[in-house]
Order: structure tokens, then sequence, then C-alpha cells
């Protein structure tokens, strides 16, 4: 299903009365529903979630749009903030343009890695400090 097709869908259900919708097109279902766990948001509009019923490499090969993370610098891949804490992002978070997904250590210098657009979160490394070359795929959001 193409990506354009899913935001209108999402727009359609942020904008009616409809509670849930699920689509299914060239063997890839996506539900779109309301997220009741969310309070007041910072728009007017009402929260929606699209939730893709594939495998995650399904997902990826069929919106090509999916966008690669990958480390612009050979360091350290810090996932939380500082030891202890919860990660910046988990793997099906939904995340905004900017939001920060690490922060990699790079000769004392720290590097803060963030959305290049906004989205879910369908491939997530799992190294948390250790080391990443420049090229490494950290993450990938469609």
């Amino acid at each position: 299903m193409d990506l354009s097709k899913i935001k209108a869908l999402i727009d359609f259900v942020g904008k009616s009365n409809v509670s849930e919708l699920s689509v299914t097109e060239k063997g890839v279902t996506v539900r779109i529903f309301r997220n009741p766990r969310s309070g007041a948001t910072l728009s007017n509009s009402p929260t929606v979630e699209a939730v893709a019923e594939t495998s995650r490499k399904s997902v990826v090969e069929t919106h090509a749009a999916a966008v690669a993370v990958k480390a612009p610098v050979f360091g350290v891949l810090h996932r939380t903030p500082a030891p202890g804490e919860q990660p910046f992002v988990k793997l099906g978070d939904l995340v905004a343009e900017g939001q920060t997904l690490f922060v990699i250590e790079a000769m004392k210098v720290f590097n803060t890695i963030s959305a290049p657009r906004s989205g879910r979160i369908v491939h997530l490394t799992d190294i948390d400090g250790g080391e990443v070359e420049t090229g490494n795929l950290l993450a990938e959001i469609a």
C-alpha cells in the first residue's frame, strides 16, 4: 500500500467519528485507530496510530518510503540519555521529525542523531554502549 494512501486514511479517521479502520491491499493489512491512551494533544485533532500487521521486512519492501537512519560517524552508540534511564526510542514507537533517537560519542563529542521524518520505528539496532562504524544501519522509520 502506498504511503500517501495510508496518510489519507489517517486523515480520514482523524476527521471523522470512525474509531477504527482496517484496509487490506496487496497482502498488507493496515489498521488505523484512535489512540485510547492519549489525553490532551498538542493539536486539536485526535491522535491516531497506523499499525501494519505484517513483518518489518514486508513493511519496508512494500513502502519504499521507509527511511534508513545510519551512523554518520564512528563512535560509541548510546540508546539512553544516561545509564539506567529509559531509551530515547523503542521498536514500534511513533516518532516526530527531529526527535532524538540516539547519541554517538566520538572523540569526547556527543553527536545527537535525530529522526529525519515522522513515522514509526520499524527496525532498531540492539547496540547500546558499543561501537558503530560510519554507515551502520541504526534504525528504519516507515
